[in-house]
């Protein structure tokens, strides 16, 4: 069974239809992983030992664990407990929930970068600390932190493809029913390839443009 061109062309309509989906998916999701990462690296910052010490072992379990057990946990375990999540909401759930802790991570580390001198003068002129964050600090800490976000924004685009294990018809999943309809794997799986492909250098090449401007705004 040769590779067929003409084949290949007349599925990609259909996988691109299906991208719609993890698009739609990977929006949510870096929307809540930067909201909630956000979050996390406010409450952190507080040193409450106790708070702490639990964000310590919940970080240590996302990132010690296969993202696609954490899927698996967030559909199959969590309705053990009482909640039922349909397979785009747990999907969605625990992708955010990963990706909220890389992106704490990446923002404690720019946290390090900011001159702190900014801050004592912030609180010097009696500024509260809820302005000082969403008017000195956090502005600086995302220009810093941008490619990293972009890396977590394709990660996270990719990582919507493991969703079609808890069937969400997403571009993976229409790709493998192709190809068990017409039995040829390997065109459907190139086909799935070059979709995922073209939206991470979609994604990438904003993110460049958005380094550019931001260096621009720094000179």
């Amino acid at each position: 069974m040769g590779f067929k061109l003409d084949y290949l062309v007349s599925i990609l309509p259909g996988l691109i239809g299906a991208a719609a989906v993890n698009v739609r998916l990977a929006i949510i999701i870096i929307t809540l992983a930067l909201a909630l990462g956000t979050a996390l690296t406010i409450v952190r910052s507080l040193k409450i030992a106790v708070v702490n010490a639990f964000a310590a072992v919940v970080i240590s379990f996302v990132r010690g664990t296969p993202l696609l057990i954490q899927i698996f946990m967030a559909y199959y375990v969590l309705p053990a407990v009482g909640l039922d999540l349909s397979p785009e909401v747990a999907g969605v759930s625990a992708i955010a929930f990963n990706s909220m802790v890389f992106v704490s991570e990446s923002m404690r580390g720019g946290l390090a970068t900011i001159d702190t001198g900014q801050i004592e003068a912030s609180t010097a002129l009696g500024l509260p600390p809820h302005a000082i964050w969403l008017k000195v600090v956090l502005p600086q800490l995302f220009r810093r932190i941008v490619p990293v976000l972009i890396n977590e924004a394709t990660i996270i685009v990719k990582g919507t493809a493991l969703l079609s294990v808890i069937t969400v018809v997403e571009v993976l999943r229409t790709a493998q029913q192709i190809a068990s309809a017409n039995y040829r794997p390997f065109e459907t799986m190139i086909g799935s390839a070059l979709v995922f492909l073209v939206i991470n250098l979609v994604i990438s090449l904003s993110g460049r443009v958005a380094e550019s401007r931001f260096a621009a705004a720094r000179v």
